[in-house]
Parts: C-alpha cells; sequence; structure tokens
C-alpha cells in the first residue's frame, strides 16, 4: 500500500502555512502557529489521534488570530484529503465521547465525500460556560467553530460535535479541550486501516 502521507503550502498576505501529515505513524509532531492556544489544541490532535502532523504558520496575528486559524483549518482539511488518497481500505467512520473532568462531548466523523459540520457548544444546561463566544486569555473561542469549518469544507467530511454534558461552572478550556481530544480519537478511528482494500462505500467510491 502506498504511503498516506501529504504536505500543502499556503502564502498569502495574510498567513503563510506549511502542513505535513502521515497517517500512518504514531502522533509525533513539531507545531508552531503564534498561537499558543491553537498549539496546545493541535499538539492533542496530533498526540491522541495517532497521526504525525507537521504545522507551521506565520499570520497576521498582531491584528487578531481569525486568518491564521482559518487557513491553518484550510490547509489541514487540503493536507487531510490528500492523504487518504483513493480511500481503499478505511474505516470511514470514528465515534467518539470524551470527558474533561465534569464535561462530556461527543465527536462523530464520516469520511463521506460530503462537507457538513454541525457544531453545538450551547447546551442548555450549561448556559453560561457553553457558549461559543468567550475568550481563553487573550484567544477568541469562537475562532474553534471556523477551523472545523474550514477543515470540513477542504477535507470533504461530515462531522458532528456536540457538548452533551457541563455546568455552569464548567471551565471554557476544558470543554474545547475536550473537543479537539474528541476530534482526535475519531478521526484516528475513522482513518485506520481495515485491512480490506476495498471502499467503505456501496457506489464503490468516495469523492
Amino acid at each position: 500500500m502506498s504511503k498516506r502521507t501529504a504536505k500543502q503550502v499556503r502564502k498569502t498576505k495574510e498567513t503563510d502555512i506549511v502542513i505535513e501529515l502521515d497517517l500512518d505513524k504514531s502522533g509525533n509532531y513539531e507545531i508552531e502557529t503564534g498561537i499558543p492556544f491553537m498549539n496546545h489544541m493541535l499538539e492533542l490532535l496530533a498526540k491522541h489521534s495517532g497521526i504525525n502532523m507537521i504545522i507551521k504558520a506565520k499570520g497576521d496575528t498582531e491584528i487578531d488570530d481569525h486568518h491564521t486559524v482559518e487557513d491553518i483549518g484550510i490547509e489541514f482539511g487540503k493536507t487531510l484529503k490528500e492523504a487518504l488518497g483513493d480511500k481503499k481500505g478505511i474505516t470511514r467512520y470514528g465515534t467518539s465521547l470524551m470527558i474533561m473532568d465534569e464535561v462530556l462531548v461527543r465527536v462523530v466523523i464520516d469520511i463521506s465525500g460530503r462537507p457538513k459540520l454541525v457544531y453545538d457548544l450551547n447546551n442548555p444546561k450549561a448556559q453560561i460556560a457553553s457558549k461559543t463566544k468567550g475568550l481563553i486569555k487573550n484567544f477568541d473561542v469562537i475562532l474553534i467553530e471556523h477551523f472545523f469549518e474550514s477543515l470540513v469544507s477542504h477535507s470533504f467530511i461530515t462531522l458532528h460535535i456536540d457538548l452533551l454534558r457541563a455546568n455552569n461552572d464548567s471551565d471554557l478550556h476544558h470543554i474545547i479541550e475536550a473537543v479537539f481530544k474528541g476530534f482526535a480519537k475519531a478521526l484516528g478511528q475513522a482513518v485506520s486501516l481495515t485491512g480490506d482494500d476495498s471502499v467503505p462505500s456501496t457506489k464503490g467510491m468516495i469523492e
């Protein structure tokens, strides 16, 4: 079987990004985005997915973090799609229930060829803690949804992220960390190989 690796480079007036993925390694990583919180989340993504990642990004963070976070999502999605190749032998589906203390997040992935994001952190039992708007230090948490929107749009996967449990005292950091760990576990499962060399679709292909 051919190596499931890919590399993408993006250079614009706003960002300069290099991303490399190896789907069949052990979760080693080299990550530097210029945004400490994103570094931490992407390190969690590499470690818990078992996917080797090199992510280097420079952006106009002196203005805000939006361009950098969004463009990392775009290039991550493109790189993932390329690394998956013809998708023969992949598990295709991944599901994770991830806890972080009192927080419980569900993440479900289908490598479907159809880009769709359902992102719902507005659990009515945690109306304060679970708002998607908020700051972790100086990082605007709403950018996390933009990251996943960009990733999904360019990887052509279907992704559902739901906050199942939290309370009004929940740390917003715990919620987002559970999101990334849950995404990592579900992604690692979905891209894993079954030993069957066929495409997991009755159509015979996943575009």
